[in-house]
């Protein structure tokens, strides 16, 4: 009973955040903002999360199970890019180097934050 219990609660916190993504989306597009609808949505879930209208539990389990399948989203994306195998021929190292450097970049400098993160909180508990 458990189980069904956390099952239900994980499609109901998926649903909501689908719904405030959807409605984000809505929003971007109807006032031609330049800002994509689902980075919207992040900042209000962030900002609604900041100003305790919504507690991390009410949504913590959906979230959860959005990011462990993240590797799904990826395969529209990765099939697409069939369509430009002439592109990858030509230009293939180049965009190579670019993604792996990024990747890099990326990598580098979220550790860097997550250990400055780290710190300020240790010295925080202290």
């Amino acid at each position: 009973m458990d189980k069904l219990r956390n099952i239900t609660m994980s499609a109901v916190q998926v649903v909501l955040l689908f719904f405030i993504s959807i409605a984000m989306n809505w929003l971007a597009e109807l006032l031609h903002l330049p800002i994509p609808g689902s980075i919207l949505g992040i900042i209000v879930i962030f900002a609604l999360l900041k100003m305790n209208m919504i507690k991390l539990t009410w949504i913590e389990q959906g979230a959860n199970l959005l990011l462990a399948e993240l590797l799904l989203f990826f395969i529209p994306s990765a099939v697409g890019i069939m369509k430009y195998i002439p592109l990858l021929e030509s230009d293939g190292l180049r965009i190579l180097v670019v993604v792996i450097s990024s990747t890099f970049i990326v990598m580098l400098s979220s550790g860097l934050i997550a250990s400055r993160i780290t710190k300020r909180k240790e010295s925080k508990a202290s």
